[in-house]
């Protein structure tokens, strides 16, 4: 009897967990009419291999893409997506094969982000095959639509690259990665950096013909296809191998990464981890673009991204945004004197402007100082050739190169020759190593996988074959355990958006050290704000003398965990508007030590600028005030409908609203509400804690309304009152109580039956007095309409904030046509006035005559 426990107990074991595996819809098919959820981790098409699966991918705890995965991968590495370029929200979102036979992806509002052009009644299902290619097809069997059609940076086995479809490495979270293989105008399969600003060939070698690179130029056709067995073949006579070619039974991808490298990849059947097998560049420095414009690579022994001499990093956080000149570009100007950095053993590949053989280098020197537009100059002293260069790209530095690059720079900048080599201890730093010895920068070492020796002898495999075997049993008791003892762990996507965030920050800004802020805040002596989520201080960074502002966070516990934690930071990190507070970095030790490092905003809040001290305020401008509410607007709007997660303020109010050195708004503390309280969320939509200032805050914060984006509408309208009148709302605001909220809404009301009255000679003396008259009537008008649609009780009557951007600048153009049509009026005016066209000695050509006002 205890014998048959065994296999009974294995039986019971395959029934649990093929019943958690399945997707709810059935298998590998999605029948027409059903949907996918994305609220639901079970609602996955997976192969009858179990080796794909197709469903919503996180990026992070509410973004997520429709993706095709590698379900036996321990990363779930992906092989497509469907929306790479616009992801969808945690809530909401869905994809249906809808009666009509499209598949369709929508987002919470019901907008189709994504379909198919499969439209055909004939529709039956949509498929995931066992090669991973997600397929609609019709009743008798038909290929209506493929994603092999349509891949993005990975090709599967069997999955063809044509004239048509081609890898491209742009999306979402890498947006300055602008690499492509495709078929180029000679027929020939290449690597091809396609940015926005120059596009280039680098693979095969672009300095060398067809023939030397054994392409066969201008085929009949275009089409590379990768077998399972790992050989890649091309119409062109593009041909490469796995390094464990021939291995029956392994899993392989073909993938364009990121840094521009291709790289065939195995998957390993013991730990579901990926090897390299092949990869087109051993040495990454021969990748065009890899270090962006003006930037360097250089081996440290590894690859890593320099800037030469006279330049700085655009962004620390990207090195594919290359680098910046210090200086400024006066090189004709005759106000600065000239001279040039050497660089030995350096390439700038391309951006050439001449040709010049059999010069000295000081011939070479002067062509350049003679040229405005000559940047720098390339020269060979085995051929002595001098290329002048219009512009810095692709530039590596390698040992054993004979060229020597001469980069223009104002003569105080350039260095002494020992130090004009960018070399790893004097390179300018694209990330900042803490752990770096004090005076040393340290270039960044970019991440570049490493090919894998070739497989040994295959009885290991047969060896280890049975070894899996012989302890699969014992797994599937583990598993089972497993299963009981972590339903209170939690769910995998979650887990999967937490490492997914953690990606996100380390890649996009830097990490901070408690001690480097504590030392670039003095300690945190120079105090320059005090608000709901903590303290801020103001700070110079020692790497590069930048000042930011270091909010030292507040309210963080201790059931917040460290995932958690780094997942929302980088839904922030990712964040990007010209009219929102940019975060540099974060620090993190201890829950108690948590601080975000901002830009600095020179001109404090518009709190100080409209409620401040007259003496020490300078009155805003009516236009400024109008650009300031434009601003905003585009600010709220972005974070309501555009960003990547979905972001709710909560606290929108002038201390929150920054000014920039020109007056330009910059919202502050935009995701901290999630951040600090994420415990809070009921459920998406929803808080616990009541939020936002007194005086600010929309009715339904008092009620058991689900808070929506509809909060920070309200909240905006009275700060749009305040924009117009100069003062508060609420006078007294640190001692307003429930009842600013009803004062609120009587003022709205009377403010509405004023503007509904016809007669709006009323305006004027509500308008700021310190402005003395001087504002334009019309826009002060449709501010106050604008304000008091804001306001309104009930929140499905209140306006998005696109459509309060698109009221506000209809209203800015119109006004500066107006302007435009009667200054240009005025100037007809006088020139009739003052000149006439006449011919007044007769000779017939027309001459002017210059009159006063009394001719």
């Amino acid at each position: 009897m205890p014998a048959m426990a065994n296999p009974t107990l294995i039986l019971v074991l395959a029934f649990l967990i093929s019943a958690l595996l399945l997707p709810a819809h059935g298998g590998n098919h999605l029948r027409r009419g059903d949907s996918l959820s994305v609220e639901r981790t079970s609602d996955i098409l997976l192969s009858s291999n179990g080796v794909f699966a197709f469903g919503f991918y996180n990026l992070s705890s509410t973004v997520f893409t429709i993706s095709v995965w590698f379900a036996a991968s321990a990363d779930r590495t992906v092989a497509w997506t469907a929306n790479r370029d616009r992801p969808v929200h945690g809530v909401g979102s869905k994809v249906t094969l809808r009666k009509d036979g499209s598949l369709v992806l929508s987002d919470y509002d019901g907008t189709a982000v994504w379909q198919t052009n499969s439209t055909s009644a004939a529709a039956a299902a949509a498929e995931l095959t066992d090669d991973g290619n997600l397929v609609v097809r019709g009743e008798d069997g038909r290929v209506l639509w493929q994603s092999f059609d349509y891949p993005t940076d990975t090709l599967l086995p069997t999955q063809p690259v044509t004239a048509t479809a081609r890898l491209t490495t742009t999306d979402v979270l890498h947006p300055t990665s602008f690499y492509s293989l495709r078929f180029d105008d000679r027929y020939v399969l290449s690597l091809v950096y396609d940015g926005p600003d120059i596009s280039n060939i680098y693979w095969p070698d672009p300095d060398a013909s067809s023939w030397v690179n054994y392409r066969i130029s201008y085929n009949a056709s275009r089409r590379g296809v990768l077998n399972h067995a790992g050989l890649f073949l091309a119409s062109d006579n593009t041909t490469f191998v796995a390094s464990d070619w021939g291995v029956a039974g392994v899993k392989r991808r073909l993938t364009l990464d990121h840094d521009g490298n291709l790289r065939l990849y195995s998957l390993s059947d013991a730990d579901g981890s990926w090897s390299v097998s092949w990869t087109a560049f051993p040495r990454p420095c021969d990748i065009h673009g890899l270090c962006g414009w003006n930037g360097l690579c250089v081996y440290t022994p590894q690859p890593a991204c320099s800037c030469p001499p006279g330049y700085e990093p655009v962004d620390s956080g990207d090195s594919g945004k290359g680098c910046r000149p210090a200086f400024n570009f006066t090189f004709c100007s005759g106000q600065l004197k000239m001279d040039f950095a050497k660089l030995p053993q350096t390439d700038f590949w391309g951006s050439d402007l001449n040709l010049l053989s059999s010069l000295s280098v000081d011939e070479c020197k002067k062509k350049c100082l003679e040229l405005c537009n000559c940047v720098a100059f390339e020269y060979k002293d085995d051929a002595t050739d001098c290329y002048l260069k219009s512009a810095l790209f692709n530039g590596k530095t390698s040992p054993g190169y004979l060229g020597t690059v001469y980069i223009k720079l104002p003569a105080s900048l350039v260095a002494e020759p020992s130090q004009s080599s960018p070399s790893p201890d004097h390179a300018t730093v694209l990330a900042c190593d803490a752990a770096s010895p004090a005076g040393i920068e340290r270039t960044r070492v970019l991440s570049f996988p490493a090919a894998s020796p070739n497989i040994g002898n295959t009885s290991w495999r047969y060896y280890y074959g049975f070894l899996s075997a012989f302890f699969a049993v014992e797994l599937c008791f583990i598993a089972f355990g497993w299963w009981f003892t972590a339903r209170s762990r939690p769910a995998p996507s979650e887990k999967w958006a937490s490492e997914e965030g953690y990606k996100v920050v380390t890649d996009h800004f830097r990490s901070f050290t408690y001690s480097e802020l504590r030392k670039a805040t003095r300690n945190f002596k120079d105090v320059i704000g005090h608000g709901r989520y903590g303290s801020v201080y103001k700070g110079v960074l020692a790497a590069d003398s930048r000042a930011v502002a270091v909010k030292r966070l507040k309210g963080t516990t201790p059931q917040q965990r460290e995932d958690e934690f780094q997942t929302e930071v980088a839904v922030i990190g990712r964040i990007n508007h010209m009219n929102l507070v940019s975060i540099r970095g974060v620090c993190s030790e201890r829950s108690n030590r948590r601080l975000l490092v901002y830009e600095y905003v020179q001109n404090g809040s518009l709190a100080t600028s409209l409620f401040g001290a007259k003496e020490t305020t300078q009155t805003l401008s009516w236009h400024q005030r109008y650009t300031i509410a434009i601003g905003v607007a585009k600010a709220l709007a972005y974070l309501h409908h555009e960003c990547l997660d979905w972001i709710i303020h909560c606290d929108v109010k002038p201390e929150n609203i920054l000014l920039d050195e020109d007056y330009q708004p910059k919202i502050s503390d935009f995701g901290l509400a999630k951040l600090q309280h994420r415990q809070d969320l009921d459920a998406p939509g929803s808080f616990r804690v009541v939020r936002g200032t007194r005086g600010y805050m929309a009715p339904e914060w008092l009620s058991s309304l689900p808070i929506t984006e509809k909060v920070d509408v309200y909240s905006y309208g009275v700060v749009l009152l305040e924009l117009v009148r100069g003062a508060r709302m609420a006078p007294d605001l640190a001692a307003a109580n429930d009842s600013a909220v009803g004062e609120t809404e009587i003022a709205t009301r009377l403010l509405l039956q004023r503007l509904r009255g016809g007669d709006q000679s009323w305006v004027t003396g509500f308008v700021d007095p310190r402005l003395n008259g001087s504002f334009v009537h019309s826009q002060a008008v449709l501010m106050l309409e604008v304000a008091a649609s804001c306001l309104e009780k009930e929140r499905n009557q209140r306006p998005s904030m696109n459509d309060v951007v698109h009221k506000l600048l209809a209203s800015d153009k119109k006004d500066e046509f107006i302007r435009n049509r009667n200054r240009n009026r005025n100037r007809n005016r006088n020139r009739n006035r003052s000149c006439r066209l006449s011919d007044g000695d007769g000779d017939g050509d027309g001459d002017v005559q210059v009159l006063s006002d009394s001719d």
